[in-house]
């Protein structure tokens, strides 16, 4: 009687413990199922040295001066400079950094054609790659969403660029997502994520043509919370299994104060743009200064290993350095396209980026890269940095 009661409890016991892990393994399964947003894509990895390049454009500034020669031979001018750094440099991933099309000089039946001349060397190399945007690219004839959909229109293989779930971003700010990247093909979980956050930013469309903040709306702030739980959830602990990189088109307003304190020496690269007058995120107007630190408060807070968040923008700012509020390195991009204001000094070009391993606080390595391929301000990211 006693070992038949026994072994009942046993039984028991042990199919509530096989019922608490079938459902903890479901459970698993379905959080990774809806962290994997492009099923039907081919994944995006690392080398098999451990290495994973990213080359970033910014401010392309397409359609500048439709009505003259002038604005379509800059247009042409930036397709040679891609063409000619994409072969050289070869990156495993490429970001367009945001402004990929002045808005503002485009007509609107065809101002989202310029998508298709922006992503054709990539479509032709085959290279993945993702897009924020602008306050360029929100302007009476053209917005953020019909970029969008039109890069997944032309470029349904290798565009990885989509849209935050309804109400996160704001109106404005739809362009608001994370791209997950592997060791491999086998990989069970990503070692690195890529995120890309809308700053909105410019007019909205006619006929109404109003201001449009110009910050990550305090929407997204809620979902990098719910994101990064869901991953930690489903693919353990972030701060042992993963590493992060952040890109978007108008700096925080935080590094407004971090240009003072810049050292040529430690921060090397152009510094010709003085932030502070409607350059930074909420400082056209006193008044909306601090409305995008919900958004940097959660993504330093939430998002584990954060290498650095770079941005576009600025077209006379090139360097890195550490914003010391949450303690997290922000690098400008380089002015990429012939459109927008420019200098002659300045020239055109790339920032490239390299993750040297797969361990989530190894180093980073990046630079400047110019047309002619020439280099400067090479940086090594890492713990130590500053």
């Amino acid at each position: 009687m006693f070992w038949t009661m026994h072994l009942t409890a046993g039984l028991v016991t042990a199919a509530v413990l096989s019922a608490t892990v079938n459902a903890a393994i479901i459970r698993q399964e379905s959080l990774s199922n809806s962290l994997n947003p492009y099923p039907g894509k081919p994944r995006v990895t690392f080398r098999p040295d451990g290495t994973f390049k990213i080359t970033v454009f910014s401010d392309l500034h397409y359609g500048e001066n439709a009505w003259d020669a002038w604005g379509p031979q800059q247009d042409v001018n930036s397709t040679i400079l891609m063409n000619k750094v994409l072969p050289s440099e070869n990156p495993d991933y490429v970001v367009l950094n945001g402004d990929l099309i002045t808005g503002e000089n485009g007509f609107k039946e065809n101002a989202t054609v310029y998508i298709d001349e922006i992503v054709a060397p990539l479509n032709h190399l085959q290279i993945k790659f993702s897009s924020t945007h602008g306050n360029h690219d929100n302007e009476a004839n053209i917005s953020h969403i019909e970029e969008i959909r039109r890069e997944q229109l032309v470029a349904p293989l290798y565009s990885y660029t989509r849209t935050a779930p309804p109400g996160i971003g704001g109106p404005s700010g739809p362009g608001t997502y994370w791209v997950p990247v592997y060791t491999d093909n086998k990989a069970s979980t990503p070692s690195l994520i890529l995120w890309f956050f809308d700053s909105q930013g410019g007019f909205s469309e006619n006929p109404d043509s109003q201001p449009l903040p110009d910050w990550v709306d305090d929407t997204v702030a809620g979902w990098i919370e719910e994101q990064t739980a869901m991953m930690d959830a489903a693919w353990g602990p972030a701060a042992q299994h993963r590493g992060s990189l952040a890109f978007v088109h108008i700096p925080p307003h935080a590094i407004q104060n971090v240009q003072a304190t810049l050292d040529n020496t430690t921060d090397p690269g152009l510094n010709d743009d003085l932030l502070g007058e409607g350059s930074t995120q909420a400082t056209t107007d006193p008044a909306n200064n601090g409305k995008d630190d919900a958004f940097w408060v959660a993504l330093n807070t939430h998002v584990k290993n954060l290498h650095a968040v770079i941005s576009g923008h600025d077209h006379g700012n090139e360097w890195c350095a550490r914003e010391p509020t949450q303690n997290v390195i922000f690098c400008f991009d380089k002015h990429s396209g012939y459109g927008g204001y420019s200098s002659a000094t300045w020239g055109h070009g790339v920032r490239n980026i390299v993750f040297t391993s797969t361990n989530p606080q190894a180093s980073l390595e990046t630079w400047i890269r110019l047309e002619a391929g020439d280099t400067r301000g090479r940086v090594v990211l890492d713990k130590n940095y500053h």
